[in-house]
């Protein structure tokens, strides 16, 4: 019984292995080849899709495991014609992989069928090199607008359909018709077309009105209960002006009509008289003749009090401040369709700190050869060596001391010793095998492991290649 649960064990492991290493084929691929190969393309070693199929239509498609574990070994005994073809692709030596049979199967089961990842067309401009950017309206800010302007809207309207109802009514008074008969024929012809372009004006601005809106939408953070567009704005702007344009002219008709039907005496009024009509309608006083009519009962030391209205303008605006608050209480704390201001400095907060974000990954990302830095933070430091790792330590050994890489820790270097030399080398690549890794890291990346390398002490490795390099 015990060999035979060993058994079923050996088989189900034999049985699910394959499935586990077919799985880590992009892993397997990424930690041991991506350093010298690409998928589909050459690079410091040749393309590996389709490389199983050519040594399987060579003859030694079993060869590819010995090749992949001691290409060395393989080439020195002769025994491999592909081999002998590979050796001279570049001249970097194939490094030797601790791997299995069954991880080479997942590593070029994954090359074979590798698809690049599609990508999402984007407009272009004209020089199609720039990514055009499509300005989202802020719905919030527009629905505020749009309120604004349609109060502005209703209150025109309001202005112009008391303003026509007051020409009519003139017009057709007796004591107009009177006055008009009296005109000349020049005169009343031209108040005639006066009043057909006033009616004119105000069929217009009844169709003129006639806008369409969105639909309300979802109400978020970014999309209010109503959808308004900046066409929407636009338009109710045109609205309000043109009100205002007709309200105005009928302004300007009425004065000329009243011109028509006033009489001497009535034109000519003196600045007193205006005055006093002016301080009547904003304090609504009795007149002093008639102040005996208000004289309340008490009286204390001989003074009596007046029983005066309240002066017009400060009822209204006591009735302004009922109405705000109604309108304040609905909009802030039943509706809650505006945020208060604890709310809205908190949103304002987080909408300032997404743009310093986007302002400092932009900038962050404008790095090249031009104006690279040496990075000394820890952390910056400690990415750096992960990507070194990750990338680097194939060629170069763990603490740089070089392998088929020149020795990264003395003082002579090859291309330069300044941190946007090292920037270059790793972005561009050089000629003697070292591949480039712009299509692989970012260039806050490449300024990482740049400044690591530049920060790696001094270890003996690789015999010296370069000028002595003494700062």
């Amino acid at each position: 019984m015990l060999h035979l649960k060993k058994l079923t064990l050996v088989l189900g492991l034999a049985f699910v292995a394959p499935f586990n290493f077919a799985q880590d084929g992009a892993g397997l691929f990424k930690s041991k080849c991506n350093t010298c190969h690409m998928v589909d393309k050459n690079s410091t070693g040749p393309v590996l899709k389709g490389a199983k199929q050519k040594w399987t239509d060579a003859g030694e498609g079993e060869l590819i495991y010995e090749w992949v574990k001691n290409p060395q070994n393989l080439i020195a005994s002769g025994k491999s014609k592909m081999a002998n073809e590979i050796k001279n692709f570049s001249p970097t030596e194939m490094t030797p992989q601790q791997v299995s049979n069954e991880e080479i199967d997942a590593i070029l089961d994954y090359v074979d069928n590798y698809t690049p990842p599609v990508e999402t067309p984007a407009a272009t401009g004209t020089s199609g090199g720039e990514v055009v950017k499509t300005i989202v309206p802020n719905y919030e800010e527009n629905l505020s607008l749009f309120q604004l302007l349609l109060l502005t809207a209703f209150i025109l309207i309001i202005a112009i359909i008391i303003m026509a109802n007051s020409i009519s009514n003139m017009i057709k008074s007796d004591y107009f018709k009177e006055k008009l008969a009296k005109k000349n024929e020049t005169g009343s012809l031209k108040n005639i077309l006066t009043i057909i372009g006033i009616f004119g004006l105000l069929a217009y601005t009844q169709t003129a009105s006639a806008l369409t809106f969105n639909g309300p939408g979802e109400a978020t953070e970014d999309k209010p209960w109503l959808i308004i567009e900046n066409g929407d704005i636009y338009a109710m702007v045109a609205i309000n002006l043109i009100l205002l344009g007709v309200l105005l002219y009928l302004r300007r008709m009425f004065n000329e009509f009243m011109s028509m039907v006033r009489t001497p005496k009535v034109i000519e009024t003196k600045a007193g008289d205006v005055a006093k009509k002016m301080n009547a309608i904003l304090t609504d006083a009795v007149p002093i003749e008639e102040e005996a009519s208000i004289l309340m009962h008490h009286e204390y030391d001989g003074i009596r009090e007046l029983d005066n209205n309240l002066p017009p303008w400060w009822v209204w605006g006591f009735f302004a401040t009922i109405i705000f608050s109604v309108i304040y209480l609905f909009n802030y704390h039943i509706l809650k369709t505006s945020d208060l201001q604890a709310k809205e400095y908190e949103h304002e907060m987080k909408k300032a700190e997404t743009e310093v974000q986007a302002y400092l990954s932009k900038m962050a990302m404008n790095v090249d050869e031009t104006n690279a830095t040496l990075m000394t933070e820890e952390k910056d430091l400690s990415a750096g060596k992960a990507l070194f790792d990750a990338n680097c330590v194939v060629c170069h050994k763990a603490k740089g001391e070089g392998d088929i890489g020149p020795n990264l820790t003395d003082k002579h270097w090859i291309y330069g010793y300044d941190i946007k030399d090292v920037f270059y080398s790793i972005k561009k690549g050089r000629p003697n095998g070292m591949p480039e890794h712009a299509s692989k890291l970012n260039p806050i990346q490449l300024q990482q492991v740049s400044s690591y390398v530049l920060s790696l002490p001094e270890t003996n490795g690789k015999e010296p290649q370069g000028d002595i390099i003494k700062e």
